[in-house]
């Protein structure tokens, strides 16, 4: 078996609220392999959004211990977590999060430049990751003048530009509708078949049946995880979609 990629053992989170302790995440120990596809669920309050930001080395646990690639990374300090966000994390989020601006091009380069990267070699990576997402010729547009979908199509590109190893998903489709947030899932499930490690938040069921595994919290604690037997082609769904609402092709 190969090494995981991610493994969280007795990871504790506690948050002050109000003048009561809200215990975010009790104890939680979960491993997952390079190249699996996990979608993570639960109900408001459930702790998976705790522990999104945990992996994502955006916050420190108060107790446990993680590794990502084999580097314990839970006992480091701020400055130490955002080189590791910057150089092995790639982030999607619902918002998409993107200058408005700035280009699609330049949204894609920032991580490389926060990184050191030339501006040759900057431009040269977003320019190629933009291509792969299907929007080579969308660089100079910004993003007002892209379509929901588009703009997260720009958001995985960047989340993809620094070559990590990981790429967390936060609700990425909670701002699209059904058959952009097929052609995203698509997306997604590509570089999964690629070999990129997927983990994705959610709170919808039938994103989460495009995932190879469902991981769900309740109470800050891992309640149920399962391999997802015949995960859902999202490729074939967009497409069925797409030939049911034609008109909607050019918003995707």
């Amino acid at each position: 078996m190969s090494t995981p990629l991610i493994v969280t053992r007795g990871l504790a989170k506690s948050y002050e609220l109000g003048g009561y302790v809200v215990h975010a995440l009790r104890a939680v120990s979960v491993e997952i392999a390079p190249g699996e596809f996990v979608a993570v669920m639960g109900p408001s309050g459930s702790g998976k959004s705790t522990f999104m930001n945990l992996l994502g080395c955006l916050d420190i646990p108060d107790s446990g211990e993680y590794l990502l690639a084999g580097e314990r990374v839970s006992g480091l300090d701020r400055d130490a977590l955002a080189a590791i966000r910057n150089r092995r994390i790639g982030f999607v989020f619902q918002s998409f999060n993107l200058l408005p601006r700035t280009s699609a091009l330049e949204n894609i380069a920032l991580p490389l430049l926060y990184s050191g990267a030339p501006t040759d070699e900057r431009n040269r990576r977003a320019a190629e990751r933009l291509a792969e997402v299907g929007l080579a010729e969308r660089g100079h547009h910004h993003p007002a003048q892209l379509s929901g979908g588009q703009q997260q199509r720009v958001a995985i590109a960047r989340a993809l530009v620094n070559d990590p190893v990981l790429i967390l998903a936060d609700e990425p489709t909670g701002a699209l509708d059904t058959q952009t947030s097929c052609e995203v899932m698509a997306l997604l499930q590509q570089l999964n078949a690629e070999g990129m490690t997927v983990v994705l938040v959610t709170h919808e069921r039938d994103i989460a049946d495009f995932a190879k595994r469902v991981i769900t919290f309740r109470d800050g604690a891992v309640v149920e995880d399962h391999a997802v037997a015949a995960p859902k082609d999202a490729a074939a769904m967009a497409a069925e979609l797409r030939a049911r609402h034609p008109q909607q092709v050019l918003q995707a």
